[in-house]
């Protein structure tokens, strides 16, 4: 078997990993591991932008209370000043990479507000911030030498042996070339997990195909302690059309003056929140569901006719250009909306510079729980978070090298494993975990959804897991395995909390508790 030695692994290409990897570079060999091209992640289909304090009107105890309300209780207030404090160095270093925000035509930030901000505090490109940030980083990592970047590279496992104090120490991975079907290993001194989201757990989310949490998956596999999984955001307008799969209506266009309304145009969110549309993600979220079951619609809408095509074509030019190609002008026209699976705010316990428990593994970005979100995550700061933990993340490991590891990696079993011609069988199960999710671990939970939600996760992941064994290993079959295993930690989680707080809402448990503590999966190690 094919061994890559390298001094930094980062698997994921998205902000948190290529930011890790720039930062990283000045220190040793870096090989970035992606499954699909350097593109394809989360970061590249970010609309709205940053949330960075930048005027002198804000501040950064502003933008810490604003992140301590919405995330309910549950922010580690460290992790958020960490966080928050840090963000102005880390934009300065994405404007001299080369990255452009707008700006007004006197030269100052465009800044736009979004839900849960109590300012205008939003830094963006456009209203495809995601995918210049992605680009700006492509091409600043592209000419260093010291950085390679595998694509159509498929972690499968991470490789474990035991430290000095017992705990386990990560010495690399196995990967798949999901183009050759060759299964080979890379070992590392550092090994970064940055794998982004996990949103094709559930079968409606505007999160790209790639969002299968393999991070937390591998992870908890391992060893690591995983925290609060039950707090999955669901954005709360993804465009409704049966021929948009996956489009999202930015929350910055609620910042901008669009109210929710139904089919008539009435407005409702006046009757759940006095903050009405621009209530956080969680609230509104709820709001919609609740409004579209209890009249029993499809949908909701956004209206924001009122501001007019020019000024819509500005500043919201992709999002104008989707929406009219599915024959909705958002000038003149209500934009048909539904919630849709979002954002993880729980996953890898990891400190604000990515340490976990076990020893040599990181985990920085949305793979990663630090505590700066708590129970909901406050719009935007999720790509802040990535690039201020990636170069945390970078300074703590340059500050502490760990000793290349001697350890070998074991040969790759392939055992009796032969190619499947029943991939039938895989797609059923994608499709029967993803409905699990979103019929019974949704918006609203309740302890008998759950519990039957838990039974049918745990016979799925015994006939994934024998599927596994059985035939040779594909990306899609890795994928499989990786969502149930996180389904199964994200119905555990909830039904360990015995209360609604943030995302979590069960009508079980309908009030919050006075005191509350993180919900704390340990790391399972396979027999």
């Amino acid at each position: 078997m094919n061994i890559l030695d390298c001094d930094f692994l980062i698997i994921g290409s998205g902000l948190a990993g290529l930011s890790a990897a720039h930062y990283l570079a000045p220190h040793g060999k870096v090989v970035v591991v992606t499954k699909r091209e350097t593109q394809d992640c989360n970061t590249n289909f970010a609309q709205g932008g940053i949330s960075c304090v930048t005027l002198a009107d804000d501040s950064f105890e502003k933008h810490i209370a604003d992140t301590l309300d919405a995330g309910a209780g549950l922010c580690n207030i460290e992790a958020v000043r960490a966080i928050v404090e840090d963000g102005p160095a880390r934009m300065d270093d994405l404007r001299n990479m080369g990255l452009q925000f707008d700006q007004t035509a006197d030269g100052t930030p465009d800044l736009g507000r979004e839900g849960g901000h109590t300012m205008r505090r939003i830094l963006h490109a456009g209203d495809i911030t995601g995918r210049n940030i992605e680009k700006t980083l492509i091409q600043a990592t592209g000419h260093q030498p010291n950085i390679r970047i595998l694509q159509y590279t498929h972690a499968i496992d991470l490789v474990t042996t035991k430290s000095s104090d017992g705990r386990p120490s990560c010495i690399g991975v196995y990967l798949l070339n999901t183009k050759t079907g060759e299964i080979s290993a890379a070992r590392a001194r550092n090994i970064i997990l940055a794998t982004g989201g996990a949103g094709k757990v559930y079968r409606y989310t505007c999160n790209p195909d790639v969002a299968t949490a393999g991070g937390v998956a591998m992870a908890w596999r391992a060893g690591a302690d995983i925290e609060n999984m039950e707090f999955f955001q669901f954005h709360p307008t993804c465009l409704y059309h049966p021929a948009a799969k996956n489009f999202l209506i930015s929350e910055a266009v609620r910042g901008e003056g669009a109210e929710l309304v139904d089919a008539n145009g009435v407005p409702f969110m006046a009757r759940y929140d006095r903050r009405g549309s621009l209530a956080p993600r969680d609230i509104v979220a709820r709001a919609i569901d609740h409004e579209m079951k209890t009249r029993g619609l499809p949908c909701m809408y956004l209206d924001i006719r009122s501001k007019g095509k020019e000024f819509l074509t500005k500043r919201f030019p992709n999002i104008y250009r989707e929406c009219l190609r599915f024959g909705i002008d958002m000038a003149t026209d209500l934009i048909p909306i539904v919630p849709a699976a979002h954002y993880c705010c729980g996953g890898v316990k990891a400190s604000v510079d990515g340490r976990t428990n076990i020893e040599g593994l990181f985990a920085i970005g949305e793979v990663a729980c630090t505590g700066l979100h708590g129970a909901n995550r406050l719009a935007s700061n999720s790509l802040l978070e990535a690039i201020v933990c990636a170069h945390k993340c970078a300074e703590w490991i340059a500050a502490n090298p760990r000793e290349f590891p001697t350890a070998t990696i074991p040969d790759w079993i392939y055992g009796d494993a032969v190619p499947s011609d029943e991939l039938v069988i895989v797609r059923h199960n994608w499709d029967e975990v993803r409905t699990c999710m979103w019929d019974y671990v949704g918006i609203v939970r309740t302890n008998h959804r759950l519990e039957r939600a838990l039974h049918r996760i745990e016979n799925l992941r015994h006939e994934i897991r024998q599927y596994y064994f059985d035939y040779s290993v594909t990306s899609e079959v890795l994928e499989l395995r990786n969502i149930a295993d996180t389904a199964y930690l994200i119905i555990k989680s909830a039904l360990q909390r015995k209360e609604s707080r943030g995302l979590h809402y069960t009508l079980d448990y309908p009030n919050r508790l006075e005191k509350t503590t993180d919900t704390i999966l340990s790391g399972y190690v396979l027999p």
